[in-house]
């Protein structure tokens, strides 16, 4: 009240500016002056102070638009949901599309048919340098193989019959050199998918750090989809990389990159450090960054700083060697010239060839035929489901973590032993409904056109409330069609238990967290039991009775415990090993991340980790 002037200084993207839309509009503000800023740095903020701009309405209609539409699925689908399945249960206009993506690579997986194939490897000396070598059959005939072509064990031993006595004599050599050029710095998307395959880390995790990353001031806006970067952060690095690394290390001009995806809205930079000389090193020992924030800045800084470098190079060789009417390859590749390499790290198979002529002499070493299986499609990871949903335009930066969060806490889908997504039957019930009786709204396209309305409405192209009407009075007419065809799904099952309280049969009810025994005569005998779940075949060392299950919370959360409940009550959040600490004599569990822990706080060392990482299974 006593202030002369009020600056709005929200977050930059659409729900920012809604949000000082309503501000403006509480506290009694006409024509406010809005600022944006995209890094937290001195020098940022006193640009955007010296460019105040008015309230952009576009951006909040396309908000609003946005929270009318998804209000309008929940609130009408959930309820639909309740009536013809069973309580509990929801729908959103994204969530619903992730699950479907989920559901239909788990149907692609169960039609898989695995189907047979060989290769065909010849190892090689060459006499010169009496070094062995591999090569790989391509061609017969001069015609290229397939990767399937040989199908069984005897066309392979066919081949084998046909190649003996032959003589293997290199007919072609070519030496070329190739780059490897750097990746583009992070944009939401990017920043999830690598932070999940290198650090290991949830989409909800990643964007925990980087909220505060951007909090501290050391990275920019970290909800973002553009590969843009100022001039003035490419000056620094660029100074950063010569003093650093030299010249060479310079590709010498600045490095600009354009987005693939066809929704970007590119109104941000790309995550970036803001200021280059903030060495991760440096800024370990100076803030106080958690291990996660410290990670996750360090991977940040490497890839921006990269993606500024010169390319890698390789010297690569790739040998012809026939043998009768059969065609073998055999490729190399060494590594030349480091580049963007030197700062981030990126596999790559190096092969050292021996120095190769034509007409070199070879002499035969063996034939080595192997078995292959084609393999089905893998389940969605966290990192790669949000990769599809970016491509198809479902979605936006800010809203990948929530997505994937909301339909594992609503058990729509639960992670399998190697945190892949899997639906559940909860999860596979309501999509097969939805994708029976409400198509638009499980399918991608039609979601895809939704966000590019939304994003033509902030863009003043299209008026917000048209757009919602297009889509709902369609969407109400089938509703209301619907709740009189459609027919209550019966979700029980019979069985021959006798309710301990009623002595009423008991059925086998599904519910948000799975199946469970109910009695039969539900409201009026409340009654309920877990089904019996295989035991860990561990003893259950409170009671010394029953042998450790798997059971869930009332929120549906996976823990361990004693069948016995409620005489013992001895439970554990992480799997048990069997294993006794040998401080304690506690059970030893298994974490999250794959090590072995000693889950007693009264231990005198209980974060001890005892033994090694569990290896993944194969």
């Amino acid at each position: 009240k006593k202030s002369q002037s009020i600056i709005l200084a929200t977050d930059s993207d659409r729900e920012g500016e809604a949000i000082a839309f309503h501000l403006a509009e509480i506290l009694g503000l006409e024509n406010p002056n809005r600022i944006v800023f995209h890094e937290i740095t001195k020098s940022a903020i006193e640009k955007a102070l010296e460019n105040p701009r008015k309230l952009d309405l576009n951006l909040v209609d396309a908000q609003q638009a946005r929270r009318v539409l998804d209000r309008l699925v929940g609130y009408k689908l959930s309820p639909f949901l309740w009536k013809k399945l069973m309580r509990g249960l929801s729908a959103g206009r994204v969530q619903s599309v992730a699950v479907r993506l989920i559901c239909e690579r788990e149907s692609e997986i169960k039609k898989f048919v695995p189907q047979e194939y060989w290769s065909l490897e010849v190892l090689l000396k060459h006499l010169k340098t009496q070094k062995n070598f591999k090569a790989n059959l391509i061609a017969q005939n001069d015609k290229t193989l397939d990767k399937l072509e040989i199908k069984t064990d005897s066309e392979a031993q066919q081949i084998i019959k046909d190649l003996a006595n032959a003589t293997y004599q290199i007919v072609k050599v070519e030496k070329k050199e190739t780059q490897r050029h750097p990746q583009a710095p992070f944009t939401t998307s990017t920043l999830q998918q690598v932070a999940s395959s290198k650090l290991h880390f949830t989409a909800q995790r990643t964007m925990m750090s980087a909220q505060k990353l951007y909090e501290y001031g050391l990275i920019t806006y970290h909800r973002t989809d553009s590969l843009n970067l100022s001039a003035q952060s490419q000056i620094s690095a660029k100074d950063y990389i010569i003093e650093k690394f030299g010249k060479n290390y310079w590709p010498g001009f600045s490095r600009n990159f354009k987005t693939k995806s066809k929704s970007a809205q590119e109104a941000h930079e790309a995550i970036r450090p803001t200021i280059v000389e903030n060495l991760p090193e440096l800024i370990k020992k100076k803030s106080k960054l958690t291990e996660d924030q410290f990670r996750l800045y360090d991977l940040i800084w490497r890839r921006f700083l990269a993606s500024q470098m010169q390319d890698a190079t390789f010297d690569s060789v790739a040998v012809d060697i026939s043998a009768k009417n059969y065609t073998f390859r055999s490729n190399g590749q060494t590594l030349k010239f480091d580049g963007f390499l030197k700062i981030y790290p990126v596999q790559f198979e190096e092969a050292d060839l021996p120095d190769l002529k034509i007409d070199d002499s070879l002499e035969f070493q063996e034939l080595l035929p192997e078995q292959h299986f084609t393999q089905p499609p893998a389940r969605y990871s966290e990192a790669t489901l949000i990769k599809v949903l970016e491509k198809e335009g479902i979605g936006r930066p800010s809203t990948y973590a929530p997505i994937i969060g909301t339909i594992l806490k609503r058990n729509y889908v639960e992670k399998d032993d190697n945190k892949k997504l899997k639906p559940t039957e909860t999860g596979t019930m309501v999509d097969d409904l939805l994708v029976k009786h409400f198509p638009e709204i499980v399918e991608i396209g039609f979601t895809a056109q939704m966000e590019d309305n939304l994003d033509k409405v902030a863009e003043g192209k299209k008026e917000w409330v048209k757009t919602i009407r297009e889509f709902y009075e369609p969407f109400e007419k089938n509703l209301k069609q619907k709740e009189q065809e459609v027919v209550k799904k019966d979700l029980t099952e019979k069985t021959d238990k006798i309710c301990p309280k009623c002595q009423a049969p008991m059925v086998i009810r599904l519910g948000r967290f799975g199946k469970f025994y109910a009695c039969s005569k539900f409201p009026e005998c409340k009654q309920t039991e877990n089904l019996p779940r295989p035991s860990l075949a561990i003893v259950c060392p409170q009671c010394e009775q029953g042998q450790i299950v798997e059971k869930h919370s009332k929120k549906g959360k996976v823990f361990y415990g004693c069948p016995n409940w409620p005489t013992c009550d001895f439970a554990l959040w992480d799997k048990p090993t069997g294993e006794k600490c040998p401080d304690c004599g506690s059970l030893l569990v298994e974490t999250k991340s794959k090590k072995i822990k000693c889950p007693n706080k009264n231990c005198t060392k209980p974060k001890k980790i005892h033994g090694k990482r569990i290896p993944k299974k194969t």
